[in-house]
């Protein structure tokens, strides 16, 4: 047995590693005869190599039978990894059926898609033939490898509808569409989540340590609270995070606003539509004077055209904002949020979309119930043109310069 270093070992593994099949069979056994005096285990340990094979190649030598190789067995890869454009566009169709956990507990979406549904829209929509689709139980599969997967029916919780909520959902599905095909338009989503107690109380979360994170076991007194409030860039999927330090109002969630777009107006400098996807909240109404005062004033000292998309009520789950909550919420759900900068630096370390979120601290008091005057808010009714069937849901708003009244 000849003794050999680390060297040598390693130069005949790599070289093993450019054999396939019977060649590298033979090339094992040969090293196994000319260094190891044929023995296989002592091969296995010093080579890393599985001595059923070594003792395989031996064999082969020995009789100059050669085993043949069905590699062919060993299956083919999955369908959405030899066609990255089928998984493309069904992410393409499926985004816009799909919800979050309506109890944020899961980044997991929920569709209202089928399979079946999924395949004749791969054909009408995206020019795919018949032919050239794998079945519907294939698709069925890549959807759940995706993360989308069919929502169950509650028939003990009936679910709230108001008669104009297909009708919402069309519009919305048109003006993201036109949004998203159209170089100079840019489609954000915004909201805000549930505040932030900063306490050292448990959120139900889990993490990997030697000894569990104590966490106080009663949840008592007043406790100081951070609003996020997220944007999300739908079509690259940068987020941003705005943990804001007062209360959820109008005026914090223009601020926000503001802020995001002075951080990268530079880089859209060729937009000149903002498509916002919002729901129907207090402080976000369509009907909000202190808030349609501000995005009026935000159109004209940007030079945007403001279209405002809202979701229906009680859907505001297929906002695409909502799923990046969720996701957040398992990030740091086994951590105690006892301070700011907990909060702000656990929220820099998540991910979506493979992205970390920009994360931004604003620290200004704001004051609750401002209201716009009457006569104020009639002249601001002049500037937004509503959609003559969906007024609560739909309108633009043209900008008139800086400086206009």
């Amino acid at each position: 047995m000849i003794t050999l270093s680390e060297q040598h070992i390693a130069t005949i593994k790599d070289a093993a590693k450019k054999l396939t099949g019977f060649k590298r069979r033979a090339f094992q056994a040969q090293v196994a005869i000319d260094y190891l005096d044929s023995r296989v285990r002592l091969t296995e340990r010093i080579f890393g190599w599985a001595r059923e094979t070594v003792a395989l190649g031996l064999h082969e030598l020995r009789t100059g039978v050669t085993c043949l190789d069905n590699f062919k067995a060993r299956g083919n890869k999955k369908t959405s990894v030899q066609n990255q454009q089928l998984e493309n566009d069904i992410r393409s169709l499926a985004d816009p059926e799909s919800q979050t956990d309506p109890k944020f507990q899961t980044a997991f979406k929920y569709t209202r898609i089928t399979a079946k549904a999924m395949r004749s829209a791969l054909i009408t929509k995206k020019g795919w033939f018949d032919e050239n689709l794998p079945c519907e139980k294939t698709i069925g599969n890549i959807l759940n490898r995706l993360g989308y997967r069919l929502r169950r029916v509650q028939k003990a919780k009936p679910i709230k509808k108001i008669k104009e909520t297909n009708a919402i959902f069309n519009n919305l599905h048109i003006i993201n569409q036109d949004s998203d095909m159209c170089k100079d338009s840019l489609r954000i989503s915004i909201d805000t989540k549930a505040k932030v107690d900063l306490c050292d109380s448990s959120r139900g979360g889990t993490s990997r340590c030697q000894k569990p994170v104590q966490a106080a076991d009663h949840d008592m007194g007043i406790k100081p609270k951070l609003v996020p409030f997220g944007i999300l860039d739908v079509m690259t999927g940068l987020l941003t995070i705005i943990f804001g330090t007062s209360f959820e109002t109008s005026d914090f969630i223009v601020d926000c606003l503001e802020q995001w777009w002075n951080d990268n107006k530079e880089h859209y400098s060729h937009i000149k539509q903002l498509v916002i996807n919002l729901d129907n909240g207090p402080q976000n109404s369509s009907h909000r004077t202190q808030f349609m005062k501000r995005m009026v004033e935000f159109a004209d000292k940007n030079d945007l055209e403001i279209v405002l998309a809202y979701y229906p009520p009680y859907h505001s789950k297929y906002n695409p904002i909502e799923r990046s909550w969720g996701r957040l919420e398992n990030h740091w759900s086994g951590t105690l949020l006892n301070s700011v900068e907990t909060t702000v630096e656990w929220a820099k370390t998540m991910t979506w979309k493979g992205i970390h979120p920009v994360v931004k601290l604003l620290e200004t008091v704001y004051q609750k119930g401002v209201v716009v005057g009457k006569k104020i808010f009639k002249a601001i009714t002049q500037r937004v043109d509503r959609d003559i069937s969906l007024p609560k849901y739909c309108m633009t708003i043209q900008p008139q310069g800086e400086n206009s009244g």
